[in-house]
């Protein structure tokens, strides 16, 4: 498959899907958009980008509407589902107007239509929009209730053919046990799907989880928040957990 001629050959990962959650954006706020967190992520993208890395983003809503809490609170789940799609819609129009505002040239799409705002979601459009340079954002999940954004994600990589789900999180990595709440954890460099089955660590869905490991697409954990990171793990250094076969 082509691939941006700009790459530099050194990199470790020529195409990535990055997963950003929705609470990320939210910065040292208590919700929605935090723009300092936002220009923050996009110098990091940028970075990777200027070296030819083909990049597609997924983001989830939570920042702004979860469907699952609204369905606890007695909120129709099918509802509640679509209105967490509308947030992501949101959070990925954040993004690409911080992206675009760094000089990066990008594209959203949508798995609901929404054409005054973003293209709808065509497998070879978006191929063909990485293999030209531009970054493209993926909103509204899969457009179907009841999966989340990691099973978004993971749909759209294995879809793009990317060659690696790249997860930006809170936490350095996968640890034996929650280390915000254990002191005594200890964090995995590498790590098998099997054995994270088998050991019932928490890193995606089951769905997301079992749709990666069927596509041997292999999942990297790591610590959005620091500089710098998304940089290093493209460029093949040891930075958060991998998850492969």
């Amino acid at each position: 498959m082509p691939r941006h001629p700009n790459c530099n050959p050194l990199m470790k990962y020529k195409r990535i899907l990055l997963k950003l959650s929705g609470e990320a954006l939210m910065g040292d706020r208590q919700y929605g958009i935090d723009p300092l967190r936002l220009a923050e992520y996009a110098d990091d993208i940028k970075k990777v980008h200027d070296l030819g890395v083909e990049i597609a983003i997924v983001i989830g809503g939570g920042n702004i509407f979860r469907g699952v809490a609204g369905a606890s609170n007695g909120m129709d789940r099918v509802q509640g589902d679509y209105m967490g799609m509308l947030a992501t819609v949101i959070n990925g129009m954040a993004l690409q107007g911080a992206l675009e505002d760094k000089g990066m040239q990008t594209r959203l799409q949508t798995a609901l239509k929404i054409e005054a705002i973003a293209e709808p979601y065509i497998k070879r459009r978006a191929v063909r929009h990485l293999e030209k340079g531009r970054i493209v954002i993926f909103g509204a999940g899969t457009g179907n209730p009841y999966f989340t954004t990691d099973t978004a994600a993971v749909l759209r990589g294995v879809e793009i053919h990317a060659d690696v789900i790249l997860k930006g999180t809170r936490v350095d990595g996968i640890y034996t046990a929650d280390p915000e709440k254990d002191p005594n954890a200890v964090k995995f460099e590498h790590i098998t799907f099997e054995d994270v089955l088998s050991k019932g660590l928490n890193v995606m869905d089951t769905t997301a989880f079992t749709l990666s490991q069927e596509n041997r697409l292999p999942i990297v954990v790591f610590d959005m928040n620091k500089k710098d990171n998304l940089l290093k793990i493209c460029e093949g250094s040891n930075v958060g957990t991998v998850v492969s076969i």
